[in-house]
């Protein structure tokens, strides 16, 4: 999704979607335990499943010993049980079987303050290293689509996975242009919100009600 070219100048809120508009550890969390069992891999202590929220889930395995030769198959295998395979309680319906990545809920109030902040005159857009394919049904299923003037994200094949990047690939979709008076702020809970803002010149609003580890906004 693009935005048309505007000629006045415009005030931008970039917003991360994992831990900053839904909870989402529920499905992602049981995805990634799903792919590392199926690759033999010991599934981590919880604390550390809540640090694959927010980085690209390749890092996240990667960091968690699974071998280079397989990392491709268990980002796949991921992928398949956060998409299709319909296996995890909805939390909003007990009973119902959704894929991982409807194992998810939106925060109380964003609606609210998303419409608050159209009505003042802020153009808004996902900006997430969650892949474009699937944080465009997220916000579809939840009705974010239609809160927000432009969904983003990192793409299928992992040539832009970073936080810079997808700032980056924004900008370019939304024909960001500073120079005219352009302005932007990334909103996020977690350190690459705040170091992918850092990176592309931008200040980064941190949310205080996602994932961060105690002192981890502070310090990036």
């Amino acid at each position: 999704m693009s935005l048309s070219p505007v000629t006045h100048q415009r005030r931008i809120v970039l917003l991360d979607l994992d831990g900053t508009l839904t909870k989402s550890d529920p499905g992602i969390i049981a995805s990634a335990r799903k792919a590392m069992q199926r690759i033999g891999v010991p599934v981590p202590d919880m604390a550390e499943m809540r640090r694959f929220i927010g980085p690209a889930i390749s890092e996240s395995m990667r960091r968690n010993n699974v071998p280079e030769d397989r990392l491709d198959e268990a980002v796949a295998i991921y992928r398949r049980y956060y998409s299709d395979e319909a296996v995890f309680e909805d939390p909003l319906h007990p009973g119902h079987k959704v894929p991982g990545c409807l194992a998810n809920s939106v925060y109380p109030g964003i609606p609210e303050q998303l419409r608050r902040l159209r009505e003042q005159g802020f153009v808004l857009a996902v900006a997430t290293c969650k892949p474009e394919y699937q944080a465009r049904p997220i916000c579809e299923h939840f009705g974010l689509d239609r809160l927000v003037d432009g969904i983003y994200g990192a793409s299928r094949d992992s040539s832009r996975i970073t936080k810079d990047r997808v700032i980056s690939y924004a900008f370019d979709m939304m024909s960001f242009d500073k120079a005219s008076g352009d302005r932007a702020l990334m909103v996020g809970d977690r350190w690459t919100d705040a170091d992918g803002a850092r990176l592309c010149g931008l200040d980064c609003l941190g949310c205080g009600w996602g994932y961060a580890e105690s002192g981890e906004l502070h310090d990036h």
